[in-house]
């Protein structure tokens, strides 16, 4: 089955790429294996039980419109999977069929899991948080109601089909899980195993998935950043036609252009630059962070909470996603956890040179991404003045604050290069410029925001907020950890519970202060890796869900552990490669094929006109122009109307000029149409202005 799906033109595009159809197939077979290896054996019912999970999630996930255009994932309508795929919705009524049937007939099983102690009420809340968001808003309020409803059914399904799971589990053998997870808690050098993991696993996924190629305009814009600050250059020479090379967040002036970006992100990618291999950065850095989220969880809780939440860390989508891209928030949860683990050692201890260290990262932070750095500096101030443990000595503390005003300060005479003023940051100066007054504010007002499709409405309001919030919320709810019983279930439990301790208090302190921050905040941050604006709350979520796992686990026993590990194995089997393959791919239309056609067609010297649209057209071609365009390397121009051709050949008269169509013209790569050409052949021809 899985050979077959893997070779089948059916469940390929017309360039012959995979799509997201043959999670399904693959996972069939999987389903297949698992049930085969039961067998005979005492694991037969338990195997069984796998396998018709595994499917269930597959189809549940072959339901969504998620794909590689810019928008949130929605279900498909009823009425349009009735008539295109009614065989999805015939398997999960058979599942339903067949899962309520067996609950039915064992009661006691279905209420193995049901934590003694806990009132109908609590039961009710945990479900209204975690179910809530489990589709997100629309334009439309009957179609967001009926899109609610259906996805609030395949998410009592999943969970219904996970407690069968747990219940058909041998209870022979359920000390041996017991017992597993104790020596999992108490492996050494567990985060070692698990950080290297992340690495790896980040990493093949940026170079088969991501192709080593930006795919977000944010990304784009960062490693052009990157690339000239890797020479030493805080700007670059203003191009000869700015309308050619014209791409989103660089900003153009007279004799240079530069992008707004906040310098520390960019700065990080240099070294990758300057190494060759940008793309390893975030997934050095989502390892790394797996490193600092265990000595904080150890110190906060204990080991066993710490390994086995960075054990959910590895198979988290989100966290292992967001290690694969090219984005910003991965660096700036390191910094703020390692000043975290610095403001630690410091109270350990009673050195002040610890807390300085923590103050330097919190500049840093500054330098990456500001309204990140007030939100750590916040956490971390109040943490060091007594509030949720010691207090630091006076003297660690003025470190504290001399290592955070000593290198975030260095964000003024960045800001007074670029814009002519301390105060201005370049961001909100791009923004003022091409996209209008207050553009990029921070609070409520009607003039704020560009206006994007997936911004909600024009402006920002509390409405707007709140939108945001269930967008942001949805996207944890699905991205966190690819479950099929929603990934806020153990959190939303574990809060009904009345369970919390004094530890849990600073982590729900982040999630709050992260949440208050971006209330005021135009943008939710899009459908781009889930919700990353709210990145730093990863290691909070990770830490409230294995205290919900544990408080459940002590209730109603060791097959939570077993349903949490069905969980997992079912996300890296069907939720990884469906994400992988349906989304990430390709997305947004961005691709490197310039770069393969570059070699095969000897660019080398030559201007090359792109036709198409600026995104992703142009923007995916430019990231691979030369920092100095008199260099012999390629230059890589927009082809955007007939006045800007035929300055580019008057720019460039020396240069063998070759046309490429783009992707949203050939739709499928880019193509040669015509080169090399003398620039005075080009300039007689006819000129098609890009498509819409």
């Amino acid at each position: 089955m899985v050979a077959w799906a893997l070779v089948a033109s059916g469940y390929r595009d017309a360039e012959g790429a995979l799509t997201g159809a043959v999670c399904l197939p693959i996972a069939i077979g999987i389903a297949i294996v698992v049930a085969g290896s039961g067998c005979g054996t005492s694991f037969q019912a338990f195997a069984g039980w796998v396998a018709l999970a595994l499917v269930g999630q597959a189809v549940t996930l072959q339901t969504i419109d998620a794909g590689r255009r810019l928008h949130f994932q929605h279900y498909q309508p009823l009425t349009g999977l009735w008539r295109t795929r009614p065989s999805l919705l015939a398997w999960i009524a058979i599942q339903t069929l067949i899962v309520g049937v067996a609950l039915g007939q064992r009661t006691r099983a279905a209420n193995g899991l049901r934590p003694a102690g806990v009132r109908p009420w609590q039961i009710a809340i945990a479900a209204i948080l975690s179910l809530s968001t489990a589709a997100t808003v629309s334009v439309s309020v009957p179609r967001y109601l009926a899109e609610l409803a259906f996805a609030i059914s395949l998410q009592l399904l999943g969970v219904a089909t996970i407690v069968a799971v747990a219940s058909a589990f041998p209870g022979g053998a359920l000390d041996a899980v017991r017992r597993g997870v104790d020596r999992l808690a108490g492996t050494a050098g567990i985060e070692t195993r698990v950080a290297a993991l992340v690495t790896i696993v980040a990493a093949v996924l940026n170079i088969c998935s991501y192709q080593r190629h930006p795919h977000v305009e944010d990304e784009v814009a960062d490693l052009l950043q990157a690339r000239y600050m890797a020479k030493g250059m805080l700007t670059m020479p203003a191009p000869p036609v700015p309308e050619a090379f014209d791409v989103e967040q660089m900003y153009f002036e007279q004799d240079r252009w530069w992008a707004p970006i906040p310098p520390g992100w960019p700065a990080a990618l240099a070294v990758g630059v300057v190494a060759g291999v940008p793309w390893l950065i975030n997934p050095l850095l989502g390892g790394a962070a797996v490193l600092l989220a265990f000595a904080i969880l150890r110190r906060v809780y204990d080991r066993r909470i710490a390994a086995i939440g960075v054990c959910l860390l590895a198979v988290s989508p989100w966290y292992v996603f967001l290690s694969m891209s090219f984005m910003t928030h991965m660096l700036t949860l390191t910094l703020a956890l390692l000043a975290a683990v610095f403001v630690a050692w410091a109270r350990e201890t009673g050195r002040a040179r610890w807390a300085l260290a923590a103050g330097v990262s919190l500049g840093l932070m500054v330098l990456a991404r500001p309204l990140d750095a007030v939100i750590a500096a916040a956490v971390l101030g109040l943490w060091s003045i007594g509030f949720g443990g010691t207090r630091l000595k006076p003297s660690a503390v003025a470190a504290l604050v001399a290592g955070t005003a000593a290198v975030g300060s260095l964000t003024f005479p960045y800001n007074q290069h670029l814009t002519g003023d301390p105060l201005v940051f370049p961001i909100n100066a791009y923004f003022e410029k091409y996209w209008g007054h207050n553009s990029n504010a921070y609070g409520f007002g009607a003039d704020r925001g560009a206006n994007w499709p997936i911004d909600p409405n024009p402006g920002h309001s509390p409405l707007d907020a709140l939108i945001n919030a269930n967008l942001n919320t949805f996207s944890l709810n699905t991205d966190l950890f690819g479950w099929t019983t929603g990934s806020l279930i153990f959190i939303a439990m574990f809060l009904c519970s009345r369970a919390t301790s004094r530890s849990d208090r600073p982590m729900m302190a982040v999630m709050a202060v992260v949440f208050a921050a971006h209330f005021f905040y135009y943008f939710s941050g899009g459908p781009d890796f889930g919700a990353r604006y709210w990145f730093l709350m990863a290691v909070p979520l990770i830490a409230l869900t294995v205290r919900g796992i544990e408080w459940l686990a002590q209730a109603a026993g060791p097959r939570v552990f077993v349903a949490v590990l069905v969980l997992s194995a079912m996300a890296v089997v069907d939720y990884f490669p469906w994400r992988a393959i349906d989304k990430y791919y390709r997305y947004l239309d961005m691709r490197p094929d310039i770069r393969e056609l570059a070699s095969t067609h000897a660019f080398d010297g030559g201007l090359v006109l792109i036709r198409g649209r600026r995104g992703p057209d142009y923007g995916s071609a430019a990231v691979e122009n030369p920092v100095d365009l008199t260099s012999p390397a390629p230059i890589y121009a927009w082809d955007r109307s007939a006045e800007v051709r035929a300055a580019l050949l008057r720019a460039f008269p020396n240069r063998p000029v070759w046309i490429v169509e783009g992707p949203t013209i050939t739709k499928a790569g880019y193509r040669v149409v015509q080169g090399p050409l003398p620039a005075a052949a080009v300039t007689a021809q006819t000129w098609h202005p890009p498509s819409d």
